[in-house]
């Protein structure tokens, strides 16, 4: 793992997970539940197979909408709403330990830095302004576009990054919490570190392939900072 981080000249961070619990105080499965009623009060509730209908992960109800009605009124509406939600959650995120410490360390080495994300990128950069840490980031926040099947595992907002940051994907890594991160950093032939708060979360990165993977933030931190 030491060499994986050391030889990253470029790392893409996901948002939700790896910088922030965006939902911690401002409950998904009552966004996506939302989201539902909202279909259904517009007459709507049978673009919903059952299983949609109680998965407690809004994009999930997003992407259905999407399968059935691409590039419509009706997937915009409803994702301009998810942004909405979203922009809600900041206030009430919570930075997931050594991730503030992490980034300000790694700009300051002269690592750069980017956000590639399935929420939308007035999310991320609404987190960081917050937390003082947009610097160094901006410009490069990369993410949800009223296109859906660009969202992860698509490589869409990865290859962004690297295009506008001039990276070689070789030299750059990408930290997230999820198998769509690691399928979209392998497509993109960029080095994946899993980053899993939980057993649960680490088991599903493993069953998807990844190798390294770390619990906390801190040993990269402390990679980082040369110690």
């Amino acid at each position: 793992m030491r060499s994986l981080i050391a030889d990253a000249r470029f790392v893409l961070f996901d948002f939700d997970g790896p910088i922030c619990q965006l939902f911690a105080g401002h409950s998904a499965a009552r966004v996506a539940l939302q989201q539902v009623e909202w279909l259904e009060e517009q007459g709507l509730h049978g673009l919903l197979a059952n299983g949609v209908r109680d998965d407690p992960d809004p994009h999930s109800v997003l992407r259905a909408v999407d399968l059935r009605h691409p590039d419509s009124d009706l997937v915009d509406e409803l994702e301009e709403r998810l942004t909405y939600e979203e922009l809600k959650a900041v206030v009430s995120a919570w930075p997931t330990p050594y991730v503030d410490a992490l980034i300000r360390t790694w700009t300051a080495v002269g690592t750069r830095l980017a956000i590639t994300t399935n929420n939308s990128p007035r999310v991320a950069a609404s987190y960081l302004t917050d937390r003082g840490l947009i610097d160094c980031f901006a410009p490069h926040i990369y993410g949800r576009t009223k296109d859906l099947e660009l969202l992860k595992p698509n490589p869409y907002c990865v290859n962004r990054a690297l295009s506008a940051m001039g990276a070689d994907p070789s030299r750059a890594l990408l930290i997230g919490d999820s198998p769509s991160d690691f399928v979209a950093a392998r497509a993109a032939g960029v080095r994946f570190l899993g980053y899993a708060r939980n057993e649960r979360k680490e088991r599903v990165l493993r069953g998807a392939g990844a190798g390294e993977i770390v619990g906390s933030l801190l040993p990269v931190l402390n990679i980082v900072a040369g110690r």
